[in-house]
């Protein structure tokens, strides 16, 4: 499902992130780092976290001089069990609220639907939000860090950070220009350690759905960022749009996940996931390299392993989902 936009815009994007983003090669980039303590005063990771996505909301209206009724809705996701974080940021602010989950693609399901609220003049200003921490993540799909498992070459290094979005019907800069909702994929691949493998059949379909839908080759972009397919799955992704839809990526293409951290120097894995780690990078890099000009027109495809450990335990295999969002430069 492909959607055109004729005025939605972004207004500004604010990023927040944690002691290994701080010291990855992108660190520049983002609006707030903290260097050091992962609870960021806070007495759990879970609070932490709420207090990361809750400051994101918070620093953006700020810097955009807003108040709370100038916000017609959130729509924020995260990894928390009923996306506890974003529940309990909501609870914070008195503005209309939507709670959604895709795993490490929320950020584009969010602007997704921010996009649809202000086209179809539901809306004038929407935040969107997300938010991710590397300790929760970790105790809730696989194993508490302090247990010390050891993990497989393939697998991904949960981002710690925050992101958040203003979408609005006044013309800006950068406006997003179409999207394309992805469908719920599953090759059959059960491996909790190696993301990659599992997303990228998702990211494939719909890339190609997004380019066929517009009628545009890949060479259309500057950049086509998927989300967080790490070193391997970003092989897979090329090897599976070549065998199953004759699309050769070229250099335009690149994952979110090989970007976020210095891969030959910090002990990540195969690179970043979570979602944060979209919004970190889109947010953060892409929307203000755009700003300068460096690229005028970028498909951000946003991956989600949509699992949840109960179904894993019972032999199920992983869905994954990937939405493509088209963002344009206007200056």
């Amino acid at each position: 499902m492909t959607n055109k936009y004729n005025s939605t815009y972004i207004m500004d994007t604010y990023t927040i992130c944690g002691p290994y983003e701080s010291k990855g090669p992108l660190a520049r980039y983002f609006d707030k780092k903290y260097t050091d303590d992962l609870y960021f005063g806070e007495k759990t990771w879970e609070q932490a976290e709420v207090h990361l996505l809750k400051e994101a909301n918070s620093n953006i209206m700020k810097k955009n001089k807003l108040k709370q009724e100038d916000i017609d809705l959130i729509v924020s996701g995260d990894l928390q069990n009923q996306i506890a974080a974003s529940d309990y940021m909501g609870r914070e602010f008195n503005i209309p609220f939507i709670g959604i989950f895709e795993a490490c693609a929320t950020s584009g399901e969010g602007l997704a639907i921010g996009a649809s609220f202000i086209e179809g003049g539901l809306a004038k200003k929407v935040i969107v939000s997300t938010s991710s921490h590397n300790m929760t993540a970790e105790k809730q799909f696989r194993n508490p860090t302090e247990y010390g498992a050891p993990k497989k070459k393939t697998a991904t290094f949960t981002a710690t950070g925050a992101a958040s979005v203003i979408l609005t019907n006044q013309k800006s800069k950068i406006k997003i220009e179409s999207s394309t909702i992805g469908r719920v994929m599953d090759l059959g691949v059960n491996d909790v350690n190696h993301m990659g493998a599992v997303m990228a059949p998702a990211a494939g379909d719909t890339i190609y759905r997004h380019l066929k839908d517009m009628k545009r080759d890949a060479s259309y972009y500057d950049l086509i960022l998927t989300g967080d397919l790490g070193i391997y799955g970003e092989k897979i992704l090329r090897d599976y749009m070549k065998t199953n839809y004759n699309i050769v990526l070229g250099d335009n293409y690149h994952d979110d996940g090989t970007l976020l951290y210095d891969l030959g120097k910090q002990p990540v894995f195969a690179g970043a996931s979570g979602p944060v780690c979209s919004g970190l990078v889109n947010f953060g890099y892409i929307y203000k390299e755009m700003l300068k000009g460096t690229y005028k027109k970028v498909l951000i495809v946003p991956t989600g392993a949509i699992f949840s450990p109960t179904m894993v335990f019972q032999k199920e295999s992983i869905p994954s989902i990937a939405n493509a969002i088209s963002l344009e430069a206007l200056l």
